[in-house]
């Protein structure tokens, strides 16, 4: 737990929400186009949350609000890009969890630091992974992939479009007791389109990316990852269901800013998104896409943030991934 603890004595004492305040008027923010930099492809969960928001942040800010999708670097590259970016509050990271809490449970050591590098702005929405396989695969339940996985241990693959999949499948497989080659992927998009040409054998991903491929018949849901089943999918099992007791691991969506960003200016940003994903037409959007709405401000994103780290870190250990 060393990156846990280094993280957190840093995170320790008064919580700093945003730096030193610049010359920067938040009754004249925004004036010009805002930038929602994505670290995954188009199609994914965070993506389609991001261009959501994005349409409701012009709406209510009267201004243009961008998306642009960095992806690649097990999100190192859209991360890094903002932590570096100004800190008016005009280039936002739309991270899912594994740039701002996954990472560090991965990592020896990362190129930005998820707790002191950026400052929370509005925790958004979350969602349950789901385990799938090939329509044209023979499982027909969680215990038959894992029959076959020790049937033929180290020889069946999984695809990974980010290190929380990594993690959540290392997990699946070290309580399973069985070995897999793992695949990554630059994003969940492609992972699960070779998926459902049967490239690869099995995967986790976000459940709301799965259900068009599912709906198509080109891939099959074992199980979601959830504690308890999911409304929209009343007959797929749980993993807790399935033998894996408590297991229990969602992605979600924050906003966070580069650090040293006006406290004036995160106030106006995230009091905007929470109204936001507060509202009815919001959560009947989230719920058409399988995700659900989870708003917080920043200081409760903080610590959110921190319980994630802890979590993660946790379950890194358990699936014994070793740190690079």
């Amino acid at each position: 737990m060393n990156v846990l603890r280094r993280f957190f004595i840093a995170s320790v004492g008064a919580i700093v929400l945003a730096g030193p305040a610049l010359s920067l008027a938040a009754d004249d923010f925004p004036n010009k186009p805002i930038r929602l930099i994505v670290p995954f492809s188009p199609g994914s969960g965070t993506d389609n949350t991001a261009r959501y928001l994005a349409r409701e942040m012009e709406a209510a800010l009267k201004s243009p609000v961008i998306v642009e999708n960095r992806p690649g670097g097990n999100s190192f590259i859209a991360a890094n890009m903002v932590a570096a970016s100004a800190p008016d509050g005009y280039t936002l990271l739309i991270s899912g969890s594994s740039a701002m809490t996954v990472n560090a449970a991965v990592f020896k050591k990362l190129p930005y630091d998820p707790l002191n590098d950026f400052a929370p702005v509005a925790r958004l929405a979350r969602g349950a992974m789901g385990l799938a396989v090939p329509a044209s695969a023979p499982y027909r339940s969680v215990g038959d992939l894992v029959e076959a996985l020790k049937q033929k241990p180290g020889t069946l693959n999984y695809a990974s479009g980010s290190a929380a999949y990594q993690i959540t499948t290392e997990l699946f497989l070290s309580m399973a007791g069985a070995k897999a080659i793992h695949i990554p992927y630059k994003g969940a998009a492609q992972a699960l389109t070779d998926l459902a040409g049967n490239q690869v054998n099995f995967a986790f991903g976000d459940y709301a990316a799965l259900v068009p491929f599912i709906q198509s018949g080109k891939l099959r849901l074992l199980a979601v990852t959830s504690a308890d089943r999911l409304v929209s999918a009343p007959d797929t099992p749980t993993l807790g269901e399935s033998g894996f007791t408590g297991f229990d691991m969602i992605n979600w969506t924050s906003a966070f800013a580069p650090k040293g960003t006006p406290a004036s200016v995160i106030k106006r940003l995230s009091d905007t998104m929470v109204s936001i994903y507060e509202n009815a037409r919001t959560r009947e959007f989230l719920a058409s896409t399988n995700w659900e709405s989870f708003p917080t401000g920043p200081e409760a994103l903080h610590k959110y943030q921190i319980a994630e780290i802890a979590k993660w870190s946790e379950a890194a250990e358990v699936a014994g991934i070793e740190k690079p």
